[in-house]
Formats: structure tokens, sequence, C-alpha cells
């Protein structure tokens, strides 16, 4: 297995040599802090080709798609679909009864009796949502004598669309990179005077030419009318085109809900925002978003006038007004009339159509998400609805449990015929290792249709490696960036004991860690060191557990053996002051009131998915956010916070990178740059020269390498693979002209400045205390290793979360801060989290309010308020165990209280 508790890019190196270099020997050799290496047998070189395939799991966040389900991202409803295409059942919707195949003679009566007195053309579906130009398959048709096509729903003449002189080219209708309709015109009837044979002959070809599938077009209003000799209900007409694994597809046109795209909800202006104080009247605002925007402007004079004119009272209560005085302000009269008042909901509606970009912003605010009224949230259309396998369709099949799921599946051998078995087996096998994996590492409450954005960081992470290594693959190299992330202690056991499994299945499992259970599991472990960044580099001790805690001069031993530990606090901070959250009731939470002291260091725990983030970000931050900030964010339902008045600023100090683009570093996010860009300005040949603060900005023409606009690279698109940076040739990656680096400090340039660490700048700086107080904050956080300009996308997130800290610190404090921390301790070793818990309790001694969401125990132990959430995820979690001081914790029921006991000073008889 393998280590690195410093973000130095370890993994990176390890990943890149084993995919890249196939036939060489790779030597054990990586910047990073410390790596745990257990291929088995343990050896110290890596052979890559003695392994078929190298896979590797980066750490990353979840998908926020709102298409990114469990299911999805596992791949386990890929094979629901396939399972459902090759083995389900159609059944028609009006009579419950399988669906049968269509004869000649069927389809020929159905359009006799309900199409008849119409023009229609007779349809054989070529191509369905397919890329490509289709030059060769419509020549064929061409010769084979068919002469009409309709592309996309127009129909041309197949001769002269094919021919050079045709107005209209091929390549003009089909751009190759996009879907399209193609269909082959067998023939032209009026229904009214239709000759029999004629009408069958015609259906006859077109079924054959598509495999049995042929439309009916009415040639005046184009309405389509599908038929199949294998799937149609005789009784409603109800027919499926093709079973396939498409049409079970909610990321597909062949089977996402018409109405809602395969979303599954839609956006719509809620009642409950609109219109949120029912005792307001229309003249004092009861309309919100009229009243507190600029969009009410002309709207609010006409909603008025027009109620006056309704004979309704303008200053009467909202409240007081009858139901049909209600449902004629919100819908008007049904008028679709252009101008005038035609209805609030109308009149937003239209104001969100056609407004710019800001009155989306504004409007959004009184959106919510409701299920789509066609598909009634199911994403699906009701063909692939009308599939089923034992009674149950493919949504059914999502909304089960995992453990629920994985007994359905295995129930199927049961339920199948002989030949259904033989097509379903390897369907059903991968299904059944990819739900096993998922129940073995506790996630047995999930769902396969549960959104990926709402799950936990500990959920993601193991539905992530489900998705790779829940196959059961052989012979495979694993490489994986701190697979424990937001696992509690409970699950990471569960995760261990599935890493050992994959190893002895006769795989290799490699793994970047900084959890103890895992470095103690590893067969081999090479720690790196001793220090990060210019410090580390080094291979300070390998081999098995007890060589290296034999090692002298690693950090890592000295934790492990307890030379080094992170204390319990001799006192636990009290308060009178807090923040209490009341009728808590957003996504599992079951009505609770919750009450943070504020001015001390908190703590909430609990396992995977039991409501933490859902608790504090999605209930308590949004609300702080909404109410301080006025921001429009409500926060998960709720009843009401009290409290508030203590509190005048909520941060959230979360792992998103601080910048996305090159541009961005730790220097201009902290102010840093701000000091340094002004003490160059002031030097005398700076001002010789003439030269502004603005002539060592990178950001702006004047001082910057315009041949990089002040990058330093330059970025060379590669269409289908990455971006590739290169550096400037112009200015070697220094970002500024010749001119501005003739400007130096004690023999250094500005981007010379730029390119040192943390540490050396501190040291360089040392006599400018505006520069060396925000340097210092840098150091305290762990960071003295980065450097100045480092492109903020290549820091990892626990290094920006850290930035951010940094900032936090060099701002001058109120003391009515309320810091939130979502895992901080991501990608922290030992040492790391040592430093970043004495900046959290030294936010606290300022007298502001720390709250972090934390499975790691060293954190734990020295909250002075616990509040521990569970006792599992999902449904059965939203719930409080207990919450108090750790030493009250420890004597309540819980998995945390169960591990957290060992790590706390044994009470004094």
């Amino acid at each position: 297995m393998l280590l690195e508790p410093t973000e130095l890019g370890g993994d990176e190196l390890l990943v890149n040599a084993i995919a890249g270099a196939p036939d060489e020997v790779v030597p054990v050799e990586f910047g990073c802090d410390r790596l745990d290496f257990a291929p088995d047998p343990p050896i110290t070189l890596l052979d890559a080709s003695t392994q078929e395939i190298a896979i590797a799991i980066e750490q990353k966040t979840t998908s926020r798609n709102p298409r990114s389900t469990v299911g999805t991202v596992t791949e386990i409803y890929d094979y629901l679909r396939l399972l459902y295409a090759r083995v389900g059942t159609a059944y028609s919707p009006a009579t419950g009864k399988p669906i049968a195949a269509q004869s000649v003679r069927q389809i020929v009566e159905r359009l006799r009796t309900q199409q008849a007195n119409k023009k229609l053309f007779i349809l054989a579906p070529i191509v369905r949502g397919r890329k490509g130009e289709h030059r060769k398959k419509l020549q064929e048709l061409l010769a084979q004598g068919y002469q009409r096509v309709r592309i996309d729903k127009n129909v041309y003449e197949l001769d002269l669309l094919l021919s050079d002189q045709s107005p209209t080219p091929l390549n003009t209708l089909i751009d190759r990179k996009k879907n399209h309709d193609i269909d082959i015109v067998i023939d032209r009837v009026v229904m009214k005077d239709a000759d029999e044979a004629r009408l069958a002959d015609s259906i006859e070809t077109a079924l054959n030419l598509a495999d049995g599938i042929m439309y009916s077009v009415d040639m005046d209003d184009g309405t389509e009318t599908a038929f199949s000799s294998r799937f149609c209900c005789p009784v409603s007409g109800f027919t499926i085109d093709e079973i396939e694994p498409r049409l079970f597809s909610f990321n597909s046109p062949q089977g996402a809900c018409r109405a809602c795209d395969g979303i599954g909800t839609m956006r719509v202006f809620a009642l409950e925002r609109i219109i949120p104080d029912h005792q307001r009247s229309l003249q004092n605002g009861a309309v919100k978003v009229w009243h507190d925007t600029a969009l009410g402007k002309y709207n609010t004079p006409l909603m008025l006038q027009a109620a006056q004119e309704h004979g309704i009272d303008i200053n009467a209560p909202w409240d007081s007004l009858n139901d049909d005085q209600h449902q004629w302000l919100l819908n008007g009269d049904g008028s679709k009339r252009k101008s005038g008042f035609i209805g609030i909901m109308p009149l937003l509606q239209r104001q969100y159509q056609r407004g710019a970009f800001w009155v989306h912003e504004e409007l959004n605010r009184y959106m919510s998400e409701r299920p789509c009224p066609t598909c009634n949230g199911q994403r699906l259309k009701p063909e692939a609805l009308a599939v089923k396998i034992d009674n149950k369709t493919i949504i059914d099949v999502t909304h089960l449990t995992i453990t629920a799921c994985l007994k359905w599946v295995r129930g199927l051998d049961k339920k199948l015929t002989a030949q259904q078995k033989e097509i379903a087996s390897r369907i059903l096998n991968e299904l059944t290792q990819r739900l096993s994996f998922l129940n073995d590492v506790g996630l047995t409450y999930l769902t396969l249709e549960r959104r990926s954005a709402t799950l936990s960081g500990g959920e993601g992470q193991r539905i992530r490696l489900a998705s790779q290594i829940g196959s059961g693959l052989t012979g495979i190299i694993y490489v994986l960036d701190e697979p424990s992330i937001g696992l509690h202690q409970r699950d990471n056991q569960r995760l261990i004991n599935t890493l050992l499994r994959l190893r002895d299945q006769g795989n290799t499992v490699i793994v970047v860690e900084h959890d103890e259970e895992t470095i103690r599991a590893a067969d081999h472990i090479v720690d790196m060191g001793p220090e990060a960044g210019i410090h580390g580099g080094d291979i300070v001790a390998q081999g098995t557990l007890k060589q290296v805690l034999r090692a002298k001069k690693s950090l890592t031993a000295d934790y492990l053996n307890r030379k080094k530990a992170i204390d319990v606090p001799q006192k636990r901070r009290t308060s009178t002051k807090d923040l209490t959250i009341i009728g808590a009731r957003h996504n599992n939470l079951k009505n609770l009131t919750v009450r943070f002291p504020l001015q001390t260091f908190t703590c909430v725990t609990g396992v995977s998915g039991s409501g933490k983030s859902t608790l504090v970000i999605d209930t308590l931050y949004q609300a702080m956010h909404g109410f301080i900030y006025r921001s429009g964010m409500q926060g998960g339902t709720h009843d009401r916070i009290d409290g508030l008045q203590n509190i005048d600023k909520v941060i959230d100090i979360d792992q998103s990178p601080i910048g996305r683009t090159p541009r961005s570093n730790p220097a201009t996010y902290t102010g840093t740059f701000n000091f340094i860009r002004q003490w160059f300005a002031s030097l005398p040949e700076a001002q010789a020269r003439g030269y502004a603060v603005g002539r060592f900005s990178f950001n702006v023409t004047g001082g910057r390498c315009e041949h990089c606009k002040g990058d330093g690279v330059i970025k060379i698109e590669m269409h289908f693979m990455p971006d590739v940076y290169v550096t400037c040739e112009a200015c070697n990656g220094k970002r500024y002209n010749h001119e501005t680096l003739a400007i130096r400090y004690r023999g250094k340039t500005i981007a010379d400045v730029l390119d040192m660490t943390v540490e050396e700048a501190l040291d360089f700086f040392k006599a400018i205390p505006p520069l060396k107080a925000r340097l210092t904050t840098l150091m305290h956080v762990g960071l003295g290793y980065i450097h100045l300009g480092q492109q903020a996308t290549t820091l990892s997130g626990g290094e920006s979360q850290r930035v951010k800290l940094a900032r936090e610190l060099a701002k001058t404090q109120t003391g009515r801060t309320l810091y939130i921390l979502d895992e901080p301790t991501t990608g922290l070793h030992f040492e790391d989290v040592r430093k970043l818990l004495n900046v959290l309790h030294r936010l606290v001694e300022q007298g502001n309010s720390v709250i972090v969401i934390e499975h790691n125990l060293d954190v734990i132990k020295t909250a002075d308020h616990i509040i521990d959430m569970g006792p599992e995820g999902g449904d059965k979690g939203g719930t409080i165990i207990a919450q108090g001081t750790p030493e009250h914790i420890v004597s309540q029921p819980g998995d945390t209280a169960r591990y957290l006991k060992p790590l706390l000073p044994k009470p004094r008889p």
C-alpha cells in the first residue's frame, strides 16, 4: 500500500509510471512525503510488465450533475438497462397484458379505423438518433428504387439530394457530428381511396426494410403514429418501436421523458417563496418577488390596478381573500393576451423566458424543484416503463435499497425461463458483484436512483470505488488516492477488509493514504519525507510496519509509536450563548432541535450519510448566509434558528479550488501580492521610471508579457484530449516583460519572488511587517513549502482549504464570526493535523466560533462540544445519538463513542 501525507503529487507520478511505461521497470522514487507500497509479494521495484491493466482511482468530488445517480456512477444502471432490453417483457398500460406482435392485417385495420379520410406517408425508419453522414446507405436505397427520403422531419427527393447539382447538398442537411433521424418514404396514400392490397404491400415493405417498425405520418399536421410487428397492444394501440438499452436511458432522447428531458424534476415558481407572508396585503408587498426586486416596477402597479377593477381589496391580508380571488390573482383568467395582467404566475414565467441573465438570477431564488407531472419523477417515457421483469419496471428496481436490490437480483434465477437465464447470466453476475461491493462497504441504505449531488463525501468515495473495483477482476494494479476520505472509523474498517480481499484475489493494491488503520494494515510501507516540499522527496523508511516503526527520522513513525501525539485539552470551553436550530427536517433529518454553543470548538460526528452536512451546511450555513448577507439562501426545511443576533459573519471554508485559471495563486488569493507589488513600486528605480503598482500586475497591460498575457504559459487546445500548457518562450514562464524584470529588490525580481516558497519569502521579507504578518499565517497552517505564485489549479483540496484559512487569520477579527469546515483534515498527515488544530483553536481563543464536520478522532478528541449523529446512514440516520463534551459522549452508546473512548484519558477513580 502507498501513503502520502502531504500534497506533493507522488500519487500522480506513480500512476504515470505504471500506466505509461508497460515495458519498463519503474523504481519507487516519487516526490511525495511518504508512501506505503504493498505489492503481492512485497518488493521495492515494480515491474509493470507483469500486470495487464493499471486502474487509478483519483480523489475528486462527486458530480453535481442532476443526471448523475448512484446507479450511473457505479454502472449498475447500465447493466440493468441491458438486462431489461434482453429479457424484459412489454406490457400494455391499458390492459396490463403482455404486448403481442402486430400483423400486417392488424396494422391495415388500425389505419382504416383510426386514420380514415387522412393523407398519409408510410415511412420506414432507417436511422434513429445516430451520428454520421449516411451517404452510402442512402445511395444503396436509391439503387433499390426508393425515390423520397425524410431527414429530420423534412421530405426530399432522394436522387436530387445525392446529385452534384442539388440546391441542398447532403452535407448541409446532415452534420455528421450530430444525431439525425432518417426515414424512407415507402408510399403516399389517401386513406379514403386507398387500395387495400397496395396499402398492405407498402406496410409489409416498410416493416421488412426497418426490421419490424414503421410510421404513418399525417401530411397535414405531421402527427406520427408508430407501428411494430413485434410490440403493440391490439386494444389501445400502444406501440413500442424497439426494446434496446437506450430505451431505458434517461440521458438519451430515445428513453428520456419529453417533458423534463430525463431529469425527473422541473424548476417551477414556488408559491411559498413568492407569497411567504400571508398576513401582508397586495399593497404592502404580499408578492415578495416583485416587492423586493426591480422586477415589480411595472408588474406591481399593473396587478394592483387589475385587482381593484376585479373588486379585490388590495389592502386586505392575502389570507382574507377567498379561493376564487387567489386563483384569479395567481393564474389570471386564462387569457393568452400579450399585454395587461394575466396572473402572477404567467407574468413571472414570461419574465423568466424573456429576461436577461440577471433576471434569471433573481427569479431563481423564488423557484424550487418539483417532480415532473408527466413522468411523476420517473425520468423515462411510457414505453420504457411498460417493460417489466418480475412485475417491476427498471425505475421500481432503482427505488430499492442496495440490500433489497441485491436480494431481487439473486432471486431472479427462480423467476426467469431457461432461455432468459442463459441470456442474462453474465449480466446478473456483474450486477451481483457490484451490488455486493456496495453492500460490503456499508452502503446498504442507498438507492440506485439517489442523485450523486446529495451524497456525503464518504458515500461518494465508496460508490466511485465500486465503479472500478466492484467487478471482481484479477491481475490488476489498483492505485487508490486516499480512499478513506469521508469515512467513519467503522466504515473505514469495512473498506480495509475490501482492499485486503482484492489483494487476496491476486491484485496489487497501492494506496495513497494518511489513515492510521490503513497504514497498520499494509504489507509494505514506503515512508517519504522527512517533511514537505523542498524538505521532502527522500525515502526515510520502507518495509513492514515493524521496520518502519524503528525509523529514526520518520514523523510518521513518531506518531505511530506515540512519541508524538495530538494532546487532549486539559479544559473544555463552555458558553452561555448558542445557536439553536429548531425543527430541522431537510433530507433525512428527523425534526431535530440542535444547540451549537458559540465561542467554542464544536465537532459534528457520525457515520457517512447520517445527516451531518445536511444539518450544518444545507440548513445552518445556508439559512445564516441568507439572514446575514440577504443572499436569498433559505436553507433546508426547518422552523427557525434562535441566536442569529450573536453572529455577524458566517464563513464556509471548504476544499473547493481558490481559482480555476493559472492566474490565481496563493499570493493573490491571500492579498500578499498586493503588498509585494506596492513594495516593488516604492523602490527608487521603479519610481525613477514612473512605474506604479499596476506595472507589477500580470493581469493588466503594461508590465506583463503580452505574448502569454501574464499567464507564463500558453494553452494548446487538444480538442478531444485535455488541453496542454507549455512555458511561454517570450518570458520563459516569468509572466513579465524585460523592463519590469529590471526592477530588483535585494537582487530579486518580482518573478523571482513569486517563485519563492512561503518559507523562503518569510525570511526574505522579514523586515517588512505587513508582508511578514501574512506570510506567517501561511506558515502557521503548514503551507511553508508551497510557492507564492503556484497555480491554483495545482493545489490539492486540503491545501486550498488551508490557504483560505490563512486569509481569514490575516483579517481583523470581530470575535463574532462563525467558521464552518467540512472534513478539513482530508489529505493531511498527523503533523499537518496538529498544525491545523492550533489554527482553529486560535480562532476560538479570539472569540469566534468553529463548527467542524469530521471523522478524524484526533480532531474530535480536542473538541469542546460534540454532536454525534446516526445511528446509521440514509433513512436510518438523521437523529442525534448524543451531544456534549467528549467525556460525556464516550459514556453514551454509538460507533463514535466506541472508537473515541481509547483516545481519552481514563477518568480518575
